[in-house]
Parts: structure tokens; sequence; C-alpha cells
């Protein structure tokens, strides 16, 4: 799994969905198990920032996003994009006000110790112009 334990804070966790925030204002998620049904994705954690993660609020700026679905085995038949639409769709009144926010995105399907979707989100790093 993407990320060590020891980073950010205490997990909070229900069902197949857990999270935590980050040092410097970001979320880290994890979905345990897979499934190419992306629609299942968006309302299962849209329910968690709902019920259960109410630590974090929206905010404004840009944000940079990484997704990770891990699998074992063969990989699956799943579109990447459609799995990150999902999960912004999800974080739009959680984490950020609109997608349209994500200056930055990474999704990667990479082989794992267990099945699942991590997805971290972390306010944009600004360079100075010039």
């Amino acid at each position: 799994m993407v990320g060590s334990e020891d980073e950010g804070r205490p997990w909070v966790r229900s069902g197949k969905v857990r999270a935590r925030l980050r040092e410097g204002g970001g979320v880290e998620l994890r979905v345990d198990g897979l499934t190419t049904q992306t629609k299942y994705y968006k309302p299962l954690v849209r329910e968690f920032f709902r019920k259960t993660f109410q630590d974090v609020r929206p905010r404004w700026g840009d944000f940079e996003v990484h997704i990770r679905m891990e699998f074992m085995g063969d990989p699956p038949w799943m579109d990447l994009d459609n799995l990150a639409k999902a999960l912004l769709d999800s974080a739009c009144g959680a984490v950020f006000h609109d997608d349209s926010q994500v200056s930055r995105l990474l999704v990667e399907r990479v082989q794992g110790d267990r099945e699942g979707v991590w997805m971290k989100v972390s306010p944009a790093c600004q360079t100075p112009q010039g």
C-alpha cells in the first residue's frame, strides 16, 4: 500500500472505506476490494465523507490528486479514467468544492499485496512565477 502507516493522523474507518487527515491539509483515502463497476465507488465514498469522516471541509484553491488501483493476479479490465472520475466526484463537497480545482492528477494501476483503491488529495504546491 502507498503511504506508510505512521504518516498523517489516525485512520477513521467505516466498512470498506477508511480515511485520515495528512499534514499540510491533505486527505488520504483507502477503499478495500475492487470492482469494475466504477459507479460503485462514488456513492460509497460520498456517504463515508457525509456520515463518518466529517473532519474535513471543502476548500478553495488547487489540488494534487494521486489515485492508485492495486490488484492481485491479472489486472482487471477497468478504465482508469472512469475510476478517477468516480473518486474525484465523490470528493466534491468534502475535500474541494469542484473537481475543476484539481491541477495535477496521477492515476495508476499497480500490482499490490491486496486489492483496493487508494487516493491522496493534497493542496497543490504553488511555485513562484518568474
